[in-house]
């Protein structure tokens, strides 16, 4: 995107203010909302460059506005928060944070981390477009050119897979984002989509594979060759 538009997710008026500063300094285009129910949204509608979250907020906490997000889009998010436990940073990574970071923090830290998850995005977008290409408004996907026609869960899976090259999702972690309501369904359910999804892929590609099973782990999304 031509505009590096970034979204500061912060109730600390003055640290979100010194956060944007920085950021405009460093050639981005800072958003600030103080509260959590209206992230989504504004995601939604603007489509950042990346997302700065706080996990502390009034109206929805961070790691619900996070789910919230990662059910339709896959924008990098930097957690920030002032807990320092395992637990909460292994949550903040399982609800789909791309990366993590503690107060008090240095500005020019969190800066260079910004580039850092832009760049990694960068790359790995660089990486899929030859193969996949989504678009999530009609919910069509085609690889190699040629369209695929997918259910809505399985374009859902191949956009959470394609969104993260490398990165290995387990079932449960893949139900979680795919089945908002919550409903019960068997972990196998998930193997059936899969398969499903390989094959009509596999029909474009003629055999090559781009989703791979992690025994044991899951999935995940890796084009031949790299």
């Amino acid at each position: 995107m031509t505009e590096k538009r970034v979204l500061i997710v912060e109730d600390e008026e003055k640290l979100a203010a010194v956060v944007g500063d920085y950021l405009r300094q460093a050639g981005f285009t800072p958003h600030w909302l103080a509260e959590g129910t209206s992230v989504a949204p504004w995601v939604r509608e603007h489509r950042p460059a990346l997302v700065l979250l706080d996990l502390m907020l009034p109206g929805r906490d961070g790691l619900e506005v996070c789910k919230e997000i990662r059910a339709f889009a896959a924008v990098p998010i930097i957690m920030i928060t002032a807990r320092v436990e395992e637990i909460d940073r292994l949550l903040g990574f399982e609800f789909g944070a791309d990366d993590y970071i503690c107060k008090p923090f240095s500005p020019r830290e969190l800066v260079a981390r910004v580039k850092a998850v832009l760049r990694r995005a960068d790359q790995g977008q660089a990486k899929t477009a030859a193969v996949v290409t989504l678009d999530e408004d009609r919910y069509l996907a085609t690889v190699a050119g040629q369209p695929l026609d997918l259910t809505a869960v399985e374009f859902r899976l191949l956009q959470i897979l394609v969104a993260s090259p490398g990165r290995i999702y387990g079932r449960q972690q893949l139900m979680d984002r795919i089945y908002q309501d919550q409903r019960i369904v068997s972990d196998r359910t998930i193997d059936s989509h899969i398969k499903k999804l390989r094959k009509k892929i596999a029909a474009v590609l003629a055999g090559r594979e781009i989703i791979h099973s992690v025994y044991g782990v899951g999935y995940k999304y890796e084009p031949e060759g790299e």
